[in-house]
């Protein structure tokens, strides 16, 4: 199994045949979910006492688990967040895969550490922060508004260890917030404050007013960070950063941005005005396998003092000690977040930077967002369709004029059935209004960020939509 003879250069090849295959497809096949039953029947015991063989494993991966597998990477995959990683990217995942590296210390990965640190510094240039800040990718946006929060337990703790030793922390957050956030909460064993949302759920100067004038003095003792979204899952809306971070300035607290989908948006200039406030943060996240186009699984953690997050999350142990010495390079990645073991899971972001530049990630970028604003205005003069409210990146949301929860799920059932979408509704925070006054009931919301996306491929969904789902 170790040695590299002639069934591994046979396995190399299929699986090269096969993967070169795969990124040749425009566009690949949407494919679908499958029942257990179903997969259990066609796939059958595939792990056995002697084996299947190089051929007969494979193609059971082939012909079996892939088609059940939904390609987030076909340009009709509008639900939730997908991804579209580069070529380049994906290519060089198979290079980080054999090259087999543990990214958790310097003294083991140098290299690479040292590459996914340049593209953290050039994420953290695009959101203002200075050039001594830093920090790690972990594995998604859930880990690093987690780990980002236990830095901010720490710092809070720190700043009177004998009056916030035995408290529980406060999280300020609004609505909008993704759910990670108020999981982080619980499993940190802190308390969440909603700051009062305004539109949709967005956090705004007017709710950061109302929830500073009623904090009482004990909340104030137990605050511990403020959390914006800087491009919220369910609506794509940018909190007012601002705000957020005078709050949190004022309550003398640290202040995150989650910016897991949205802040890919930052290297589109003429949107960096509604990020204004984000260069205040003391820690802020990006997921490159969401808008920026690097593979699964990658989230980019941002510290403007990468010394705090060290502090909070170095681990001690006896075979870590030759870890420990510091002989004057950068933190070790697996001290910034509450992990330990981890891939470079930062240098396909890194490697596709270096090929293309960062202007081709700003054109990127920008092309998915005219296609959504181009998608917007068509969504608002189709007669059958009621558009819930602008995109302000490139998240569509809307209603159709007569429909029920049974007819958005039956129709897109329908598309993912047919190859065409892979297209989910959403149901949004209770308490926000559509437009027409009406409490919301589930809409259609449509997540535009693959740059093969056109804006005739909206056409033909909004035509679809013209009709009734089948029974």
């Amino acid at each position: 199994m170790h040695r590299h003879d002639d069934q591994t250069e046979h396995l190399s090849r299929l699986a090269l045949d096969y993967a070169v295959e795969r990124l040749r497809l425009d566009p690949p096949p949407l494919d679908g979910p499958r029942r257990e039953v179903d997969l259990i029947q066609e796939l059958g015991p595939s792990i056995t006492t002697t084996g299947l063989g190089i051929d007969e494993a494979f193609r059971r991966y082939r012909d079996v688990l892939a088609p059940a597998c939904i390609s987030i990477d076909h340009p009709r995959f509008l639900a939730f967040v997908p991804g579209a990683p580069t070529e380049a990217a994906t290519i060089f995942d198979l290079v980080v895969s054999a090259s087999n590296i543990y990214a958790g210390s310097w003294l083991e990965g140098a290299g690479a550490v040292h590459a996914e640190n340049e593209a953290l510094s050039w994420l953290a240039s695009l959101a203002g922060l200075p050039a001594s800040a830093g920090g790690v990718f972990v594995s998604g946006g859930t880990a690093g508004n987690l780990s980002a929060l236990v830095a901010a337990r720490w710092s809070w703790r720190h700043q009177d260890p004998k009056a916030n030793a035995e408290q529980r922390p406060i999280i300020l957050t609004a609505p909008g917030a993704h759910s990670s956030v108020v999981q982080a909460a619980s499993v940190m064993d802190a308390d969440v404050i909603m700051i009062p949302g305004g539109d949709h759920g967005r956090l705004t100067r007017s709710g950061v007013d109302m929830v500073r004038d009623q904090l009482s003095p004990g909340e104030r003792d137990r605050a511990a960070a403020v959390v914006a979204t800087a491009g919220t899952t369910n609506l794509g809306l940018v909190d007012d950063l601002e705000a957020a971070s005078e709050l949190a300035h004022d309550l003398g607290v640290w202040f995150h941005v989650d910016g897991a989908y949205g802040a890919a948006a930052l290297t589109v200039s003429e949107t960096r005005p509604a990020f204004a406030g984000i260069e205040n943060a003391d820690s802020f996240i990006v997921d490159p396998h969401k808008w920026l186009f690097a593979p699964f699984d990658a989230c980019a953690l941002v510290y403007r003092d990468p010394r705090i997050a060290r502090a909070a999350h170095t681990q001690n142990a006896g075979y870590l000690e030759v870890l420990a010495a510091d002989h004057g390079d950068p933190p070790n990645p697996s001290d910034l977040a509450h992990h330990l073991s981890r891939r470079a899971r930062g240098l396909p972001l890194w490697f596709s930077l270096a090929v293309h530049g960062t202007q081709a990630y700003a054109t990127a970028v920008r092309t998915t967002m005219e296609v959504a604003r181009v998608a917007g205005r068509l969504v608002a003069s189709a007669a059958h369709l009621e558009l819930l409210c602008e995109p302000e990146l490139s998240v569509l949301a809307f209603r159709r004029r007569g429909w029920s929860a049974t007819d958005y799920e039956k129709w897109c059932d329908d598309l993912l059935a047919d190859g065409v979408a892979f297209v989910v509704p959403t149901v949004l925070r209770p308490g926000v209004e559509l437009p027409d006054g009406t409490e919301p009931d589930t809409v259609l919301r449509w997540c535009i960020v693959n740059p093969r996306t056109t804006v005739d491929d909206i056409i033909m969904l909004i035509e679809r939509l013209a009709r009734e789902p089948r029974s």
